[in-house]
C-alpha cells in the first residue's frame, strides 16, 4: 500500500470514529424534545453526554487538519465548493456547543428552553447535512479543469443527497436515543428504548433504501459487502433493543454506521471527488495528494500522537462509564 491510499484510509477511520462517536451525542441532543419531559429529565439526557460531547469532536478537528496536509487539493474543493454547507455544520456547532455551557447559567424557563431549542437545531444540523455533504461527494459534482466546483448550492440539493442526509440524521437519531437506553435508569430508559423501537423500524427503511441506492448507482464489491453488513448490523441492533439488551444494541449501531461510512469510502475509491461532468477532471488519490516527503512526516506524526488520542478517549469513557439517574440530578436553584 502507497503512502497516498494510506492516508485515504486513515482518514476514513477518522471520519468513521467521528460519525460513530458525535453520531450518538447528536442523536441525544435531537432527542430532547421527545424524552424530556421536564427539565430534570433534560438535565439527564445532556449529562449522559456531559463528559464526551466535545471529546468526540475532536475526531472531526484531526480529521480536517489531516485532509488539509495529506490531500490539500482535495481539501480545496471540498471546502470552497461546499462552503455554504460547511459554515452551516460549523455555525450548527458552536450554537449547540454554547448552549452546552449556558443553558444553566440563570434559572428562567424561558432561558432554558432557548437553549434546549439550539442544541437539537444544532444536533439536527450537521446530522443532516454531513449526509448531505458525503452522499454528493460519492455521486459526484461537475468540476472544471482546475478541479473547481462549478455548480450551485442548489445542485447539492438533489434527490439522491437529499436521501443521504436524511439516512444519517435517522441514524444518529436511534443511536443516541440507544445511549441513552445505555446510560439512563428508570423511566427514561423505558421512554428511550420504546422510542429507540418507533425511531428503528423508519431508520431501517431509509438507511437501506439509501445505501441499496448507493450500491446500485456507485458500487463496488467492497462497498456492496460492507453495506450488506451494516444493513444486517442495524437489524440486529432492533432486535437486540427489543430483548432489553441496550448494550449490544448500541454496540450493533456503531457497527452500523462504521459499516455504512466505510462502505460509502469503498465506494470513492480511487476517488475522492469525481467529476460528475468529464471524467477526466476528477480528484483521485494519485492527483490530489501531498508530496510524498509530507506524507512521509505525517505517518510518524501519527504513529505516535493517534494511540495517545485513542488511550485518552477509552480512558474517559471508562470514567463516566456509569449510569445517570433523575436522582443524580442536583435541584436547580
Amino acid at each position: 500500500m502507497d503512502l497516498p491510499t494510506l492516508w485515504f484510509v486513515v482518514l476514513g477511520f477518522f471520519f468513521v470514529g467521528y460519525f460513530v462517536l458525535d453520531g450518538f451525542d447528536f442523536g441525544v441532543g435531537m432527542s430532547l424534545p421527545f424524552l424530556g419531559r421536564d427539565d430534570t429529565d433534560r438535565r439527564v439526557l445532556i449529562n449522559t453526554i456531559g463528559p464526551v460531547w466535545d471529546l468526540n469532536e475532536t475526531w472531526v478537528i484531526v480529521a480536517g487538519a489531516f485532509l488539509f496536509a495529506a490531500f490539500p487539493e482535495w481539501y480545496a474543493t471540498l471546502f470552497s465548493g461546499f462552503y455554504l454547507l460547511m459554515l452551516l455544520i460549523l455555525l450548527a456547532l458552536i450554537a449547540r456547543g454554547v448552549s452546552f455551557e449556558y443553558r444553566h447559567q440563570r434559572p428562567e424557563a424561558s432561558w432554558k428552553r432557548r437553549f434546549d431549542l439550539m442544541i437539537v437545531v444544532g444536533s439536527a444540523v450537521p446530522a443532516f447535512v454531513w449526509g448531505l455533504v458525503f452522499a454528493n461527494v460519492v455521486q459526484g459534482v461537475p468540476l472544471d479543469a482546475g478541479h473547481d466546483y462549478t455548480g450551485t448550492v442548489l445542485d447539492l440539493l438533489n434527490p439522491y443527497a437529499l436521501l443521504g442526509g436524511l439516512t444519517t440524521l435517522l441514524l444518529f437519531f436511534t443511536h443516541g436515543v440507544v445511549f441513552v437506553t445505555l446510560k439512563t435508569e428508570g423511566e427514561i430508559r423505558e421512554r428511550a428504548r420504546r422510542l429507540a423501537v418507533r425511531a428503528g423500524v423508519v431508520t431501517i427503511v431509509v438507511a437501506a433504501g439509501f445505501l441499496a441506492l448507493t450500491s446500485l448507482m456507485h458500487g463496488t464489491l467492497a462497498s456492496t459487502v460492507l453495506s450488506a453488513v451494516a444493513a444486517v448490523s442495524l437489524i440486529a441492533s432492533f432486535v437486540a433493543n427489543l430483548r432489553g439488551r441496550e448494550g449490544r444494541s448500541f454496540g450493533l449501531m456503531a457497527v452500523t454506521i462504521a459499516l455504512a461510512v466505510a462502505s460509502l469510502f469503498a465506494a470513492l475509491f480511487p476517488a475522492v471527488m469525481p467529476a460528475s461532468n468529464d471524467p477526466a477532471n476528477s480528484l483521485t488519490i494519485a492527483n490530489a495528494s501531498s508530496s510524498t516527503y509530507t506524507l512521509t512526516i505525517m505517518s510518524w506524526v501519527a504513529l505516535v500522537f493517534v494511540p495517545l488520542i485513542l488511550g485518552y478517549q477509552g480512558f474517559t469513557y471508562w470514567i463516566f462509564r456509569r449510569r445517570i439517574s433523575r436522582a443524580a440530578i442536583p435541584a436547580a436553584h
